[in-house]
């Protein structure tokens, strides 16, 4: 369990980011990154003009026109991998064979196996990957492992979380294309799954149910996890319909309350067995909050560590087993598995 940080600490400048990948999580990232004084170094597209477009906005001091660039720039330190899910392992190999940190977009990779390939080769190297899991970095996170762990609401018996979207419908976008790993669950059961395992550790047992589109990618996804001392957890993501996108973690003496949207900066209301109020957390966030992440990289980096206690490396691997064994039970394989 963790402290609550008052704020995301600011980079001294010595880290120099390389982002790979112009799309949009990669300029939420780097607008956070700047705001909070992070220096980005270099941005790599598989095109010059899209590279140049994003460093134009940006003021970033490099572009380059192909990731093999990118991730071969001696002025990078971090590579920040913000591709479809198809492309991450392959990704943060290259980077990690440059001698370079990685911080890669969730879902991790596709499958375990692709997870447990970049998490020996970057043992291998004594260098840093972690999962930009960005959620498990917010100080409402903190403040809500450290209600878990006070023992103020008993023993944890359960935890509900949603993660429901109205996203493209359109056969050809990424997100129903099962040629990038497309569907609900990699892109946003991945949500409420590593919350699961954050607060309840690995599950023992999973079930899965979905509804699969045309393109054989899953629209939605509904999820039971038995964790250890039989606590269960629960989940529902689409990305066809949105809900309100509360969570909620119940224990034998009260429960804890995530106001929507859970997985981003958002307010928690820690009740007792009756109900009531027993303490609100509702502290500001300064832009989307991926600066966490960040700066977590960035105290590593500055300890000599390579993974951060908050999203371990193993972390990701056992959330990706988790929706390995989902997928197997919901009929959804992609190719080249």
């Amino acid at each position: 369990m963790t402290g609550v940080p008052d704020q995301a600490p600011h980079s001294a400048g010595e880290v120099g980011w390389g982002i790979l990948a112009t799309g949009g999580i990669a300029r939420l990232f780097v607008r956070d990154l700047l705001a909070h004084g992070h220096r980005v170094a270099a941005v790599g597209s598989r095109s010059s003009e899209s590279a140049r477009r994003f460093a134009d906005e940006f003021a970033v001091p490099r572009a380059h026109g192909s990731y093999e660039e990118l991730v071969a720039d001696p002025d990078v330190d971090v590579v920040y991998v913000a591709t479809p899910h198809v492309m991450h392992a392959a990704n943060a190999l290259a980077a990690l064979d440059n001698g370079k940190h990685v911080l890669v977009e969730k879902a991790f990779t596709v499958n375990a196996a692709q997870a447990r390939a970049v998490v020996k080769t970057a043992r291998d190297k004594d260098l840093l990957v972690m999962e930009a899991m960005w959620t498990r970095f917010l100080p409402h996170m903190a403040f809500l492992r450290s209600v878990v762990a006070s023992g103020r609401i008993g023993t944890v018996r359960s935890l509900h979380a949603d993660h429901t979207q109205r996203l493209s419908s359109d056969p050809a976008h990424r997100l129903n294309d099962p040629q990038l790993a497309g569907g609900a669950l990699l892109d946003l059961g991945v949500y409420p799954l590593s919350f699961a395992h954050d607060v309840l550790g690995d599950p023992v047992e999973v079930t899965g149910r979905a509804t699969l589109k045309a393109t054989g990618v899953d629209t939605s996804v509904t999820t039971i996890l038995r964790h250890a001392d039989d606590a269960v957890s629960t989940s529902f993501s689409s990305a066809e319909t949105r809900g309100p996108n509360t969570a909620v973690v119940l224990g034998t003496e009260g429960r804890i309350d995530i106001d929507p949207v859970w997985y981003g900066p958002a307010v928690v209301t820690v009740r007792d067995g009756k109900g009531e109020v027993l303490e609100r957390f509702d502290r500001p966030v300064s832009g989307r909050g991926m600066q966490y992440e960040a700066s977590e990289v960035e105290r590593l980096l500055a300890a000599g560590a390579t993974a951060s206690p908050l999203m371990t490396p193993e972390d990701s691997v056992a959330v990706m087993a988790t929706m390995d064994e989902i997928r197997q039970a919901i009929g959804v394989r992609y190719p080249g598995e």
